[in-house]
C-alpha cells in the first residue's frame, strides 16, 4: 500500500519536484549510448519553457552539452568529463537506487544545497535538471565547474612522496576556509573526506560532492544551527562523527570531526580503521575510539601542534570541537610561525566574507574575476 506520509515530506520545498520540471529538460528519452557517443547530436530542442521563476536557474540546454569521458563514480553517482557551451564542465548524473529510490532523489536534491554558492574552495553548481537523457530512471543531472580528475585521496595515497609539512597545513586551510563559507551559509557537507576534496590547477583544495550535504535551519540549546530533518543521507562510516551514529540534530560540528580524521589522514598516510565495520562504529561511539596518534605527529614541535588539532576537532561532544572559523585562525598562525612563506589563498571573493553568487557571469560588477570572463554564458538562467 502507498505509504500515508508524502514523499514532498523529506524534500525541500523550494525545489520538490513537480510535472513543472518538465521542460527544463530534453522531453527524449535517448536509446542507450556509450558516454562518448552522448553529444549535442543526440539531443532535440526542449519544449519551450513552462517552469516556475523560482525554477528557472534549474534548466540545463542539453543541445550545449557533450559528454567526453568519465571520470569516476561514488556512492549515488557517476561523473563525467564533458562541455557545456563549450566550456570544460563535470557532469554528474544520480544513479537510481533500486533498493532505497527515495535515497536517490535526496541525494540529487541535496546536491543543489551549494547551488549559486561561489568560492575558490568549493566545487561550484552551474546548472541542473531533474531528468537525465538516455536514463528516465535517474533523479537528475548535475552540472558542475570541472576541477580536475585528482583528488587529495590520490595524493594521499599515490605512488609520490609523502604530503610535506607545508602541504599539509597548506591543503589543511584550503579545506577549513570552504568549511567556514559553507557553514556561514548554513549548509553542513557531511561527508568530507580525501575522495570528495579535489585538487584544482594551482594546487587548490575544494570540496565537492555534496550528496550528503543538508540546510540547517534551527538552534539547538547552545545556539549551534542544527538539522532535525527524519534522515541523514549516510556519509562514509570512517569519518562519521560519533553523535550522527547515536541520531542526534545534525550540526557543523559534524563536519569539523570528518576535517579532523581527514587531517590525520594526510599526516599519517593511512586509513583510519581496519577490522569489522559494526564493531569499528561501536567502539567509536562506546569507547572513543579514534585512528592511533603515531610517532609521525610527536617528532617535532610542529607535528604536536597539528596533533592538538586534530584531536580537538575530533572530540567526542561536539562542543569541545573548534569552529571552522577557529580552526583557519589556527593553521594560519602554524603557517605564519613555523613555514616559509606559501602561496597565498586566492582573494576573490574574500574567504572570510561568503559571497553567493547570484549573477553567473552576467554581473560586471562581480567580486570574482571568474565570472567576469571564461563562464560568462553558463549561468542558470
Amino acid at each position: 500500500m502507498p505509504s500515508p506520509i508524502p514523499v514532498e515530506r523529506f524534500l525541500p520545498r523550494d525545489l520538490s519536484p513537480s510535472i513543472d520540471l518538465r521542460p527544463c529538460s530534453s522531453p527524449l528519452e535517448l536509446s542507450r549510448h556509450k558516454p562518448s557517443e552522448l553529444s549535442s547530436s543526440c539531443l532535440r530542442r526542449p519544449a519551450p519553457s513552462r517552469l516556475p521563476p523560482r525554477l528557472a536557474w534549474c534548466r540545463i540546454d542539453w543541445e550545449q552539452v557533450r559528454v567526453l569521458e568519465p571520470l569516476g563514480s561514488g556512492g549515488f553517482g557517476s561523473v563525467y568529463r564533458a562541455t557545456y557551451r563549450g566550456q570544460t564542465v563535470a557532469l554528474k548524473k544520480v544513479k537510481r537506487c533500486s533498493k532505497n529510490r527515495l535515497a536517490s532523489r535526496q541525494s540529487f536534491w541535496a546536491e543543489l544545497n551549494a547551488a549559486r554558492l561561489c568560492h575558490p574552495h568549493v566545487v561550484r553548481i552551474l546548472a541542473a535538471s531533474a531528468i537525465c537523457p538516455g536514463d528516465p530512471g535517474s533523479p537528475g543531472t548535475v552540472i558542475m565547474e570541472y576541477a580536475g580528475s585528482s583528488t587529495l585521496h590520490q595524493r594521499i595515497y599515490g605512488r609520490g612522496p609523502p604530503l610535506g609539512r607545508a602541504d599539509c597545513l597548506r591543503y589543511a586551510r584550503h579545506i577549513a576556509d570552504g568549511l567556514r563559507f559553507l557553514h556561514r551559509g548554513g549548509v553542513v557537507h557531511l561527508d568530507l573526506k580525501p575522495a570528495n576534496v579535489l585538487l584544482a590547477p594551482g594546487d587548490l583544495c575544494k570540496i565537492g560532492d555534496f550528496g550528503c550535504s543538508q540546510r540547517l535551519q534551527e538552534r539547538d540549546d547552545g545556539g549551534e544551527a542544527c538539522s532535525n530533518q527524519l534522515r541523514h543521507l549516510g556519509g562514509t562510516y570512517s569519518h562519521r562523527a560519533p553523535e550522527l551514529l547515536r541520531g542526534e540534530p545534525v550540526t557543523t560540528k559534524a563536519d569539523i570531526y570528518s576535517f579532523g580524521v581527514t587531517l590525520w589522514q594526510m599526516v599519517a598516510r593511512e586509513l583510519p580503521y581496519t577490522g569489522d565495520r559494526q564493531c569499528v562504529l561501536y567502539a567509536v561511539v562506546a569507547y572513543d575510539l579514534r585512528p592511533e596518534i603515531g610517532p609521525a605527529f610527536m617528532s617535532t614541535e610542529e607535528g604536536t601542534a597539528v596533533r592538538d588539532i586534530i584531536e580537538n576537532c575530533w572530540a567526542a561532544r561536539p562542543g569541545d570541537r573548534p569552529s571552522a572559523e577557529e580552526l583557519v585562525q589556527r593553521i594560519s598562525q602554524r603557517q605564519s610561525c613555523e613555514l616559509p612563506v606559501l602561496p597565498s589563498t586566492p582573494q576573490s571573493p574574500q574567504p572570510d566574507e561568503p559571497h553567493e553568487c547570484l549573477c553567473m557571469g552576467d554581473n560586471l560588477d562581480c567580486p570574482d574575476p571568474a565570472h567576469r570572463t571564461g563562464l560568462q554564458d553558463i549561468s542558470f538562467t
